[in-house]
């Protein structure tokens, strides 16, 4: 059974303990994509760059020694050891007492679940001080603090800020939550608990009215969320890009998109990028653009 030893950008260094032979391949751009989507994963749940990469390489390679390790991704020792010291502190990595003395990574899946914990810990914690940081801030000479209303843009992009940005709106509407899907980002909406958030606040009493661009593909999405609270209608609108409106004063727009979701990357380079606004104008342009949706397709009943 081949064993993964060593690896640079391109090539995958193997030995085989049957034969004893060495063997370097190539990796396939598929492999480079889905390790590039996972190392990325890791960054976003706290990881830096050499952590990821030292990490990604003992759950592959398995047991390895601090110098293996630091061969396979080009790092000095005393950076290897700095790194392997702040994997065991983040409960990713152990030390095995052996001579020499080596190192093994946690499985994948209790290494993300734990990432994921310690982020939601974090943000809990944060959540928690929140109001006292508001106190200690207002108590602070010469500290500003605007309530006037004022109309302002936002450009966000990725994931977390975009879906940090739908859901605080979510939770501040009061009375109504207007929704445009588009055909591109309805299996994103689904899996993120987006649709299920839609039928929870409408059962507060917010009306929320949903339109989504008729094809199979939403159908099928619509039909498993089962709403019952939520008024929607499908129809042909074209390419009109995804959009939402709570209580007629703040939309979410989306400017860019990428292949598969609005709410996440897939490449580096390939970011969703989100307009919000409670500039009036656009606002109320959009609100009416969407009611005379509505009230069209109730008139064609």
């Amino acid at each position: 059974m081949p064993r993964v030893l060593s690896e640079t950008e391109n090539l995958l260094k193997l030995y085989d303990r049957n034969s004893g032979v060495w063997k370097v391949i190539k990796r396939s751009k598929q492999t480079l994509k889905s390790i590039k989507i996972i190392e990325n994963a890791l960054l976003d749940l706290g990881l830096s760059r050499n952590e990821a990469k030292v990490y990604l390489f003992l759950a592959k390679a398995g047991k390895s020694t601090a110098s293996k390790v630091a061969e396979a991704v080009s790092l000095n020792r005393t950076e290897i050891y700095r790194v392997l010291k702040g994997l065991e502190r983040k409960g990713l990595v152990s030390l095995v007492l052996e001579k020499p003395m080596k190192f093994v990574a946690v499985p994948f899946e209790n290494a993300v679940s734990g990432l994921i914990e310690a982020e939601e810990m974090k943000l809990r914690m944060l959540e928690q001080r929140k109001d006292r940081l508001l106190e200690i801030w207002v108590s602070l000479p010469g500290a500003y603090m605007d309530s006037e209303l004022r109309e302002v843009f936002q450009i966000l992009e990725g994931s977390n800020q975009i879906e940090s940005k739908a859901r605080e709106l979510l939770e501040s509407t009061k009375y109504e939550f207007c929704v445009f899907i588009s055909e591109d980002i309805i299996g994103r909406l689904y899996h993120s608990g987006f649709l299920d958030e839609l039928e929870r606040i409408s059962k507060k009493g917010v009306d929320v009215r949903l339109i989504a661009d008729n094809s199979p593909k939403i159908e099928f999405f619509i039909k498993e969320m089962k709403f019952k609270n939520v008024k929607y209608v499908l129809m042909d609108v074209g390419d009109l890009p995804f959009f939402l409106i709570s209580d007629e004063k703040e939309v979410l727009l989306m400017l860019r998109k990428n292949r598969s979701n609005f709410l996440g990357e897939v490449t580096k380079n390939s970011k969703a990028v989100v307009l919000w606004t409670n500039y009036y104008a656009l606002t109320r342009i959009l609100y009416r653009l969407f009611m005379e949706l509505w009230n069209t397709n109730l008139e064609e009943r």
